[in-house]
């Protein structure tokens, strides 16, 4: 029986596990970097120990470390989580070697499905139906498109897409850095890419008496740089027939390596419906809510119990009603899913209930709360919402509310992109495979929920909320109007900043009411420091109103508004030259393409940056001339830095 587990491992999945450890009264032990000292994951372990540093190598990839704490702490067990060593066979080893008990498969299972090249070969033994390696030495024009990818790890990291010979030597020496930089292996390989697939997957759980269950697909095809954003179960895609074969082939895989413990088989299926093995997860998905969802299981309370020995029954349990589950990043969609970082002011989703909780309605599993910080070096997820309902229409509805209906304040996400996606006629559907966000276009995808209408009157609600505000915290005269003057003379101003856009208001407020220039029919009917209420063409509308600094967030059931308060003056000092390319995040400078003097056209790369587990390219806004380049490889820069300067040719 497990006492005590400790979690090496961070934010909501560590939260998760805690969560059903609590339940069955087991002890739970928290490790933390420096740069999670704060964090929720920390505070809510029974114990919690430091791991000196903030890069994953220094902390949570360090499995003497890891362990040592485990001793340390009095717990007998170790879960991994997903990502860091979850999927590394040595640490699993160790674990056991340390007469702990590991919370995953067999190490020699890991082993096997830790090598994309050989675990394919495998399974083609076991019948597991695959597509073919392709070496990059002999590609022709008929292979075309191609997929470049890394043997070793996942998330996206060390994959390219090919659609002409042209680019891929160039696709695979940059596959391949990148998956040297993310898992220590270089190696890549080349398959056929299927532009409109569907990438499905089937949940499998594995006792050591040699039951195999499989629990239900889940489609996960609407993605980001080859990193799940959408994930739901069960597929609109898969008939009984299809989910006949998928689940048989989901059992050969785990069966062939002696899997045990929870996993998930990986597929890729084409339009025809026939599908093909990617890979296996030996761990537990990120996905995995909307599993426990749809069976009413407890996946993580499965894994303590596999672990411990007990049986597995021998029938499967049966899936009901559909749910849908969202990743919540820190990104910005519309500018190349740039990750973001700074202070999460806020961030309430009212319509969830407690985290991790299953059952129908919205869930939240969440690993930041209000007040944290968003940092540059783990995976910008926020969080998972996930809505459960009798059928589709019902979850896509309920989940696109209650991200609507969310106040996030700090941090650019990609929270209008996902209700965007919910309510877009394909989505609810069912046509959703990978090529989704290409043919619908990110730019309409990722519009924002506010309108320019409501841009404009938020504005207005944020001028009067601030007027609210300095009013409250004058020492006299509390009760005369914001701009009271014995003879009016002129309207109040204010000027806030949207991107690109300059909105001015000019109003005032007198014994008639409220008077704004280009606001025809409004009526303010209150107005306070954190909310203003006002009528539009006899329709009462509530805006909430924070501010932080010169930043004013705005929520309301027409969107979220954030805006920049203009000062009324500038510093001339403050302008940057002309062509300056800056860095848009905190990161690292892990390659350069060009030297001072180099000509550049639109678009060439001029770096790239490594930012919290991804590579970003910086390219040359236009044609001309390097003529500063102030970085250099392995530098650490931080927002609006100075990396490049192009010039005008002459």
């Amino acid at each position: 029986m497990i006492e005590k587990l400790l979690v090496a491992n961070r934010g909501e999945i560590a939260r998760r596990v805690f969560r059903t450890c609590r339940d069955a009264g087991i002890g739970t032990v928290a490790v933390f970097s420096d740069a999670d000292a704060e964090a929720p994951h920390a505070a809510e372990a029974d114990v919690a120990v430091r791991l000196p540093g903030n890069a994953p190598s220094d902390t949570y990839l360090r499995a003497a470390l890891l362990i040592k704490a485990a001793v340390e702490t009095g717990a007998d067990a170790i879960h991994p989580g997903y990502g860091f060593l979850s999927e590394n066979a040595g640490f699993a080893r160790a674990v056991i070697d340390a007469g702990l008990t590991w919370v995953g498969p067999p190490p020699e299972a890991i082993e096997s499905m830790g090598s994309k090249v050989e675990s394919k070969r495998m399974m083609a033994g076991a019948g597991v139906p695959i597509l073919s390696e392709l070496d990059p030495a002999e590609v022709t024009e008929a292979d075309l498109p191609l997929l470049v990818k890394a043997s070793a790890g996942g998330g996206g990291r060390g994959m390219r897409v090919v659609r002409s010979l042209g680019e891929l030597a160039e696709a695979v020496e940059g596959a391949s850095a990148e998956a040297a930089s993310a898992f220590g292996d270089p190696t890549v390989f080349c398959e056929r890419y299927l532009e409109t697939g569907r990438h499905i997957e089937v949940q499998v759980l594995a006792d050591t008496h040699g039951t195999v269950w499989a629990v239900g697909e889940r489609e996960c095809s609407i993605q980001r740089r080859h990193q799940k954003v959408v994930e739901e179960a069960p597929s609109p895609f898969v008939d009984e027939a299809m989910r006949a074969a998928l689940f048989d082939a989901a059992r050969k895989a785990a069966q062939a390596i002696d899997y045990v413990g929870a996993g998930t088989v990986e597929f890729l299926a084409g339009p025809d419906g026939r599908f093909y093995f990617l890979e296996m997860n030996t761990r537990l998905q990120v996905e995995h809510p909307v599993t426990e969802a749809t069976t009413g299981l407890d996946l993580v309370a499965l894994q303590l119990r596999i672990a411990e020995g007990e049986h597995l029954p021998i029938a499967e349990p049966q899936a009901r009603g559909h749910a849908i589950e969202v990743r919540l990043y820190a990104e910005d969609p519309s500018a190349g899913w740039q990750p973001q970082s700074g202070t999460l002011h806020r961030f309430e989703v009212p319509a969830a209930r407690r985290e991790f909780e299953v059952g129908p309605g919205v869930r939240l599993d969440s690993g930041f709360v209000s007040g944290q910080t968003v940092g540059v070096h783990y995976d910008p997820m926020l969080a998972k919402v996930i809505a459960f309902a009798p059928d589709r229409p019902s979850a896509a509805r309920a989940l696109a509310s209650a991200l609507a209906g969310a106040e996030i304040h700090g941090v650019v996400t990609n929270r209008d992109l996902l209700v965007n996606v919910l309510r877009h006629e394909a989505f609810l559907a069912g046509e959703t495979d990978t090529a989704f966000f290409d043919r619908h276009g990110l730019e309409t995808l990722a519009r924002p929920l506010a309108t320019a209408d409501t841009v404009r009157i938020s504005a207005l609600a944020a001028a009067l909320a601030g007027a609210a505000a300095n009013r409250e915290g004058a020492q006299v005269q509390r009760r005369l109007p914001s701009g009271w003057r014995n003879v009016r003379s002129q309207g109040q101003r204010k000027r806030f900043r949207q991107g690109d856009d300059e909105i001015e208001v000019v109003y005032t407020l007198g014994r008639d009411g409220l008077r704004a220039d280009g606001f025809e029919g409004v009526e303010l009917v209150s107005a306070e420091s954190d909310g203003v209420v006002l009528e539009v063409s006899g329709v009462r509308r509530k805006f909430a109103v924070a501010r932080y600094g010169d930043t004013v967030y705005v929520d309301s059931p027409e969107g979220a508004v954030e805006l920049s308060v203009v000062p009324r003056y500038t510093d001339p000092d403050a302008a940057l030259a002309a062509g300056s390319l800056v860095a848009p995040m905190p990161g690292t400078v892990v390659r350069l393409a060009v030297e001072i003097g180099d000509p550049v056209k639109t678009g060439d790369p001029l770096l790239w940056l490594e930012a919290m587990k991804m590579e970003h390219r910086i390219a040359a806004p236009a044609d001309g001339v390097v003529t500063e380049l102030p970085v250099v490889v392995g530098q650490q820069v931080e927002v609006g830095t100075i990396l490049a300067v192009v010039g005008e040719n002459e």
